[in-house]
């Protein structure tokens, strides 16, 4: 048997909302359709994680029509909260659940009912060792059942940089839990520096905060050298990284953050913040780190970085070096393939029980 029926958000390929959630959907559903298998694909439409009863019962429905002893992938953004719907199957259907980001660590409410799926899935997915950590302490699941499942990275030809350092690129939607006013305020510790900001993300999840940025650019002298230009995809996205000398992703809350590696691969260095798997993704080479990690919430360490980043040639030189040796060593979208297919090898070649 070959065959896998993946629950997806239905956004999962709007272009006005990429999220690396999304592409991680995408790309390893692309993966295993080129391997063989028979992957039918269900987008289900709601407000998740916030469904309502249509929502629920349109999930509900698409459970129904798999066949029983069928093995469902579903996304954690879906099946955190739908307890209701996914366990009662849990014995008919061989469930794994990918789990981007754990509801219940930030939204206490939400907590009983992902622990209710998780723990009557077949299997958890991962995306960072962090994030699996993090499931058992709150869930007391079995650790031989959650498993981590790392993203990829495509090639991508080696960023050129400027001779400045000063071209500084942020990858993330503009919401709060990514700390964009952070990153407002140190970089107004360092106005008095040459540097520009490419700030690219979505601007319609959360339009107030939007306005909160924009405002504090403004009241900081920095309209013109921030731009927010929404989220960027294909082309626009690899010119962005081109011109970049330097990511920084000064998030409050990041289970893995593809867009370190993405960076990464083109040899451009990172200063991020230490929270979640982003040390992971980051990772180290013989030489140390391939950039600087700050403490979350903490604009003034951030600009000490960004400061030390623009003032002294000899540290961009290392990290850049740095981030060209971690490029080496990054793995493509085949190996998270192959390492999803191990765990739905393990729940095929369990009993038809729960």
């Amino acid at each position: 048997m070959t065959d896998v029926h993946v629950v997806v958000p239905e956004e999962i390929d709007d272009p006005t909302r990429p999220s690396g959630g999304n592409t991680y959907d995408r790309r390893v559903l692309d993966e295993l359709a080129a391997l063989g298998w028979a992957v039918h694909e269900h987008p289900v439409a709601g407000a998740w994680p916030r469904p309502d009863a249509a929502a629920h019962a349109g999930l509900a429905t698409v459970v129904a029509g798999v066949p029983s002893g069928g093995v469902l992938l579903v996304d954690g953004l879906v099946a955190s909260c739908a307890d209701g719907v996914l366990a009662p199957e849990a014995s008919r259907l061989r469930v794994v659940v990918v789990v981007h980001l754990a509801l219940g660590s930030a939204d206490p409410e939400a907590a009983p009912g992902e622990r209710r799926v998780l723990g009557a899935a077949r299997a958890v997915v991962t995306t960072s060792g962090w994030t699996r950590g993090l499931l058992l302490d709150l869930y007391g699941l079995d650790p031989a059942a959650v498993h981590v499942v790392a993203p990829g990275v495509d090639e991508a030809p080696v960023s050129p940089g400027t001779t400045s350092g000063g071209e500084l690129l942020c990858v993330a939607a503009v919401t709060p839990a990514k700390g964009h006013l952070d990153l407002v305020s140190a970089l107004a510790l360092v106005g008095d520096l040459p540097w520009r900001c490419v700030v690219a993300g979505a601007l319609t999840i959360d339009p107030r905060h939007v306005l909160e940025v924009r405002d504090r650019l403004a009241s900081a002298g920095l309209a013109d050298r921030v731009r927010l230009v929404g989220p960027l995809t294909g082309p626009a996205l690899e010119q962005a990284y081109a011109a970049a000398d330097l990511l920084v992703l000064p998030s409050l809350a990041e289970t893995y953050g593809m867009v370190v590696t993405e960076a990464l691969a083109r040899g451009v260095p990172v200063f991020a913040t230490a929270v979640g798997g982003v040390p992971e993704a980051l990772g180290e080479t013989a030489d140390g780190p391939p950039g600087i990690l700050v403490p979350p919430g903490d604009p003034e360490s951030l600009a000490a970085a960004l400061r030390s980043w623009l003032g002294d040639e000899g540290l961009r030189e290392r990290l850049r070096d740095r981030a060209l040796q971690r490029r080496r060593r990054l793995t493509g979208w085949g190996r998270t393939a192959e390492g999803l297919l191990r765990v739905l090898g393990d729940v095929m070649g369990e009993g038809p029980g729960g």
